[in-house]
């Protein structure tokens, strides 16, 4: 992700590697190349105009200016700006005090809703949860069989998508009342209702109707607005429809590991005003993270994401099982078994070409993180 991006701020900085003061004009130059950068990664114009005015407005100060490495110093501060547009903090998510917390999950058609509703029901049951999916997208032809599907396949029940329904229209609204129904009985468990409404080909008064009968009557603590991250500025528009009509209280970013340019996600915060919480970086229904600000800024710039990696191999390795294989190692006694279950490990922690880019300085090494996959599929 980001390659288009991280390769033009890799160029500048490259630049000014090196130098021993830097002047205003080569900052003023520095600047120009980073907007071009800005632009050609799909950022929104005037995300971009805000971004270098933040860099400049401390790039030209003492801060700088007297620095004796004038580059790191550029370095930092547009890391700091970077994440400061991106959204500071990661943001949680809102679980209701006491009862049912009810989530429903928005965006258009392609966008990867009705999949990210079903990873975000496996991110809360992880959490500890008991998630309910509801198929309320009445519209959308076998939208109710597919969320059916992706339910059986992570373990968590699915109200309204019984086999063999599918769309054409039905009372969305009634649904989900007879859903809250049935997760509030005691004997069925859930204590999160995640809601799959309908989306369109384009944002529209019908669309935007239908979500605020189905708020009305669910009073969601979350509105999650799915958009996808490979469509660049064209989210943002899309962003900026659904908070005319629907307040929504948070983005998923869906298809994150695709996009090559990175310019919804720097945008979308920035111009709607809400948090990017979760994104999508892979198509598995455990690819789903929480987005992490600060560290999606030090990725961008090549300067990695090591906590990203940690977690990742925490979640995919056992910690009496590595435990056990450090032992065997240092006794000489690791075998081929062993060496194959690290693979394993190794491959349940995601493509090789997400887990390069998340290393220091991955943009400038000469990794074929094509070649390495392949050799570990062998394996």
């Amino acid at each position: 992700m980001f390659e288009t991006l991280s390769a033009g701020m890799e160029g500048v900085f490259r630049r000014l590697r090196g130098r021993g003061r830097l002047s205003s004009s080569e900052v003023d130059r520095a600047l120009a190349d980073m907007r071009t950068a800005l632009l050609q990664a799909d950022v929104e114009v005037g995300v971009a105009g805000t971004l270098l005015e933040r860099i400049r407005a401390r790039a030209v100060g003492a801060e700088v200016m007297k620095s004796l490495t004038p580059g790191l110093q550029v370095l930092k501060l547009v890391k700091e700006s970077l994440a400061a547009t991106l959204g500071e903090a990661a943001e949680p998510l809102n679980f209701a005090e006491r009862g049912l917390t009810v989530m429903m999950v928005v965006g258009l058609q392609g966008s990867g809703k009705t999949t990210s509703a079903a990873k975000l029901a496996r991110y809360v049951r992880d959490g500890g949860r008991r998630p309910l999916l509801v198929a309320a997208d009445r519209r959308r032809p076998a939208a109710a069989e597919q969320l059916r599907r992706l339910g059986e396949q992570i373990g968590v029940p699915v109200f309204g998508g019984e086999k063999g329904e599918s769309g054409g229209g039905g009372d969305a609204v009634r649904l989900v009342k007879r859903a809250l129904a049935h997760a509030s009985d005691e004997g069925n468990g859930a204590d999160v209702m995640i809601v799959d409404t309908a989306g369109r080909l384009a944002v529209d008064r019908p669309l935007m109707d239908e979500l605020s009968r189905i708020a009305a009557v669910a009073s969601p603590q979350e509105t999650l607005l799915v958009l996808d991250a490979m469509t660049g500025a064209d989210a943002v528009r899309t962003a900026l429809g659904f908070l005319e009509y629907a307040a929504f209280t948070g983005v998923i970013l869906s298809k994150l590991d695709g996009d090559a340019r990175g310019g919804a996600a720097i945008s979308v915060r920035e111009v709607t005003g809400r948090p990017i919480k979760l994104a999508g970086v892979g198509e598995r229904p455990e690819d789903l993270e929480v987005f992490h600000p600060e560290r999606m800024a030090s990725r961008i710039l090549g300067m990695g994401d090591l906590l990203t990696v940690i977690e990742r191999a925490e979640q995919v390795m056992q910690d009496e099982e590595t435990a056990q294989a450090a032992k065997r190692i240092r006794r000489a006694e690791f075998t081929l078994d062993d060496f194959l279950s690290q693979f394993a490990g190794l491959r349940r922690m995601g493509p090789v070409s997400d887990l390069v880019g998340m290393l220091p300085v991955a943009q400038s090494a000469s990794v074929d993180a094509t070649a390495a996959e392949r050799e570990i599929g062998r394996a």
